[in-house]
C-alpha cells in the first residue's frame, strides 16, 4: 500500500520550502523594484561600463534608449507579478521566467562591453535565485 504524504520524508521539507520560496520571490522583486525605481539615476560599482546612472549604462552597451525603457517595464512588471504572486500563484513562474531570461541578457551585455566578472555578479545571484524559484514553484 502506498505512502501517505503525512509519513513522506520528502514532504516534511515541504512548509520549510515554501517559506523560501516565498522570501526569495520577494527578494528579487524588491531587488528589481530597488534598483529601477530608487537607484535608476544613482551610481553604483555593479553599472557596466564606466557608467554613473542607468541610462549611461545602457548607451555603454551600445543599446538605443527604448530598450532600456522596454527592460525597465519588463523587469518592474516582472517585480509587481511576484508580489501578486503571493497571492495569484499563477504569476510566479511567467514573471520569474522573463526575469531569468533578462539577467541571462544583463549578464551577456558586461561580458559584451568587458566588464570584470564582479560587475555581473547580481545578475548572476538574481539568476540563480530565479533558477531556484522555477526549479521549486509547482
Amino acid at each position: 500500500m502506498g505512502r501517505s504524504n503525512a509519513t513522506d520524508p520528502r514532504m516534511e521539507n515541504e512548509p520549510q520550502m515554501k517559506i523560501v520560496s516565498l522570501i526569495i520571490q520577494l527578494t528579487v522583486a524588491l531587488g528589481l523594484l530597488n534598483v529601477w525605481l530608487l537607484r535608476f539615476n544613482r551610481p553604483t560599482s555593479y553599472r557596466g561600463g564606466f557608467s554613473k546612472s542607468m541610462p549611461e549604462e545602457f548607451a555603454a552597451y551600445g543599446l538605443p534608449v527604448w530598450v532600456l525603457w522596454l527592460v525597465g517595464a519588463l523587469k518592474v512588471a516582472s517585480a509587481l507579478c511576484l508580489i501578486a504572486g503571493v497571492w495569484v500563484p499563477s504569476l510566479v513562474v511567467p514573471a520569474t521566467s522573463l526575469i531569468a531570461t533578462l539577467m541571462l541578457g544583463a549578464i551577456l551585455m558586461h561580458f559584451r562591453v568587458r566588464d570584470p566578472l564582479l560587475k555581473s555578479v547580481p545578475a548572476g545571484t538574481v539568476l540563480a535565485l530565479t533558477a531556484f524559484l522555477l526549479a521549486t514553484t509547482p
